[in-house]
């Protein structure tokens, strides 16, 4: 139990401050001073003539933060923590990608001179917000059917029995590669990672798929806690079936789906994954394990790109294993029964 209390707080606080990726890894400055005057490149763009720079485009925020430092004009510029983005091609190093890690960049570059730590940072906050969402969506759908199914029985059973093994008999991994040849995903540049539409119509397509294991469970609670007295009891005091349903049997029929809930995010993650590994994922250049894995496999002689990828997946399912076997011990009668 106790290390399933240290794995939900390392998971929630990763995650939450995962959010913060924006302000603390990225290229952009948070703040720049010129001649008296302050400006906010996260929030509008600035062209590099503005702050006495000849060229074209936005600045290199970095090369001007040293020039700026060796003017002694008082000048400045405010970087994040770690002041590279997830898709920033790192084109000013000595050597071409992707490079060994050093003490700049600790996890190294990949194949496009893009640091890996902030691709995995960034592809932490996807796979566990996309794993989520998947989960609610689909444990919620799944938690309607099986609660009808099991509290009204008769024809509706029988005949959302049959639809449920037909739906669930459909190719997976066919129906992505059908879609995705039909609807081509694209980045839209500017956009949030968690915010682009092919984001969402992953999420969608899993959903679609994962809300039929958890209707077996929620089938066969109902069909148990209807015929209880409690029940009864609800019935004969006029109690509406919509109440009945959700207020009096579902609370008492909710142990398989918060039990499961962390093994199917940790299913949901490994989905992603997969996918993105085989190039049926989320588009060019979200930044994804699956991609950065498969350029491991790819580059076997470059040893940060399978090692370090593979490992942040591997602690991160370790994790959420961890928090499922909390909950299931926590749900487990025997653990607290004297008679064993």
């Amino acid at each position: 139990m106790k290390r399933g209390y240290y794995s939900v707080l390392i998971v929630v606080i990763s995650y939450v401050l995962s959010f913060l990726l924006p302000f603390a890894m990225t290229g952009q400055p948070l703040l720049v001073k010129y001649d008296g005057a302050y400006y906010f490149p996260m929030l509008r763009f600035h062209s590099v003539t503005e702050f006495g720079v000849e060229g074209f485009g936005e600045p290199n925020y970095r090369d001007l933060k040293r020039r700026f430092a060796a003017d002694h004009k008082g000048n400045w510029v405010l970087m994040s923590m770690y002041p590279y983005g997830p898709n920033e091609p790192l084109l000013d190093l000595d050597e071409s990608p992707p490079n060994a890690p050093t003490r700049q960049h600790p996890f190294g570059t990949d194949d496009r001179g893009r640091d890996v730590l902030v691709r995995l940072a960034y592809g932490y906050n996807i796979s566990m917000t996309f794993a989520l969402l998947v989960t609610l969506f689909s444990e919620g759908v799944g938690t309607m059917v099986g609660s009808m199914l099991g509290y009204f029985g008769g024809k509706l059973d029988i005949l959302g029995q049959r639809f449920i093994e037909i739906w669930s008999s459909l190719p997976f991994l066919y129906t992505i590669i059908i879609i995705s040849s039909i609807i081509v995903p694209v980045y839209v540049p500017g956009r949030l990672q968690v915010l682009q539409p092919s984001f969402w119509l992953l999420v969608i397509i899993l959903a679609i798929f994962d809300w039929v294991g958890i209707t077996y469970y929620l089938r066969g609670e109902f069909y148990r806690e209807k015929a209880k007295d409690y029940v009864g009891a609800a019935i004969a005091t006029g109690v509406s079936e919509f109440n009945i349903m959700f207020r009096h049997i579902l609370p008492n029929a909710l142990t398989p789906v918060v039990s499961f809930a962390p093994f199917v995010i940790v299913a949901n993650i490994s989905a992603l994954v997969a996918l993105d590994f085989l190039g049926f994922g989320l588009p060019a250049p979200t930044p994804s394990w699956g991609e950065l894995i498969g350029q491991g496999t790819e580059n076997l002689t470059k040893w940060w790109l399978v090692l370090f990828p593979l490992g942040a997946l591997f602690v991160t399912l370790l994790l959420v294993v961890f928090i499922g076997e909390a909950v299931r011990e926590a749900f487990d009668p025997k653990e607290f029964s004297q008679l064993q």
